[in-house]
């Protein structure tokens, strides 16, 4: 079976001729207001992209631009660019709290008559007009990683985890670790955010399928730093503290900065590893974690498919070329029994 990283890589190949021949097709009939291309017969006949020439331009906002997650995704929206010929900007905000930011640099994109914008955005609900606006300036969007209410007819297509069942997979897989029953609570990471939403509903729909499980808390926002998070974290954790004792048998964190700053707020009470916990997402620190038995399953995205296939996604579009409303990037279970599997290797070390 080829890893995960392999049909990556297959499929960047697989695709770069036909999409680069259409698009030279789609750029002479008008496509791409002051763009020009150029082209030159291959040994095989195939017509290939001059890049000299080659001034298409996609720019690709994520929610922020610091943890690990991101810069995945940004070395998978770069290998895009490069193997298919268009200049790929990467710009958003820092922190991934911050709508006002991530909406000017939208509206700059727009100002910048960018080619299409591939957004992952903040708020579900306030980037709908800066996406609308692009729309309207005849700028193209594909949005990833986390959706945008009532847009459907807005964008050119949705880029992402099914985090519904990323969710699910955490709480069938807590179940599992529980023998079925205890309790469990989940911190969750921050109002607006319609990815980790669907996380928390997935979670919380599946574990209730468990009778022997009680949810004893699931109203708390950890908010977009791993620093916020392990404050409320450790807030959380004396809640439900008697004495030494953690009357507490499970927790649930639904992205990575939840997952760390619980990490270093169970460390920080000693309770590391006596607890059953599943996170989302990986780093370098949430991986030790996991090696160390303080950590119990991670649900894994693929970030860096998920940026290669939105620029894909894009220039496809603009090449004419129909793309689904709906592409699934994958979701999977990271134990350390399959830590060192060449699928999990894959995702964890992607062709950067």
């Amino acid at each position: 079976m080829k890893s995960r990283g392999k049909l990556v890589r297959s499929g960047i190949y697989q695709f770069c001729l036909p999409v680069a021949a259409a698009f030279v097709l789609a750029l002479a009939s008008g496509c791409g207001e002051n763009r020009s291309a150029s082209t030159s017969p291959s040994e095989d006949g195939a017509a290939v992209v001059d890049e000299t020439s080659m001034q298409l331009r996609i720019a690709v906002i994520p929610k922020g631009t610091t943890h690990e997650f991101w810069k995945t995704v940004e070395a998978g929206a770069r290998k895009a660019g490069e193997e298919l010929g268009v200049n790929v900007t990467w710009v958003g905000p820092t922190k991934e709290d911050d709508r006002a930011q991530q909406i000017q640099v939208v509206e700059t994109q727009i100002l910048n008559r960018m080619d299409g914008i591939v957004l992952a955005p903040l708020d579900a609900e306030a980037l709908r007009r800066p996406v609308q606006e692009a729309v309207e300036k005849k700028v193209p969007v594909v949005i990833f990683d986390s959706g945008l209410n009532n847009a459907d007819d807005l964008i050119v297509s949705f880029v992402a985890t099914d985090n519904f069942k990323g969710g699910e997979l955490a709480g069938r897989k807590m179940s599992e670790l529980l023998g079925g029953k205890g309790r469990v609570l989940l911190l969750r990471y921050q109002e607006g955010s319609s990815s980790t939403d669907k996380r928390e509903e997935g979670f919380l729909a599946a574990i209730q399928e468990a009778a022997g499980i009680e949810v004893i808390s699931s109203e708390q926002y950890g908010g977009a730093t791993s620093a916020e998070a392990q404050q409320v974290s450790e807030n959380l954790l004396l809640r439900f503290t008697e004495g030494d004792l953690l009357k507490v048998d499970g927790i649930f964190c639904p992205n990575e900065s939840t997952t760390y700053g619980m990490l270093q707020a169970l460390r920080r009470n000693r309770q590391a590893g006596k607890v059953k916990f599943v996170g989302f997402d990986a780093s370098d620190p949430l991986l030790e974690g996991l090696k160390a038995n303080e950590i119990h399953g991670l649900v894994l995205q693929n970030p860096f498919a998920m940026g290669f296939l939105g620029v894909k996604t894009m220039l496809q579009h603009l090449a004419g070329i129909h793309v689904n409303g709906r592409i699934d990037t994958g979701v999977e279970f990271l134990t350390m029994e399959n830590l060192n599997s060449e699928e999990m290797q894959a995702i964890l070390n992607p062709p950067l």
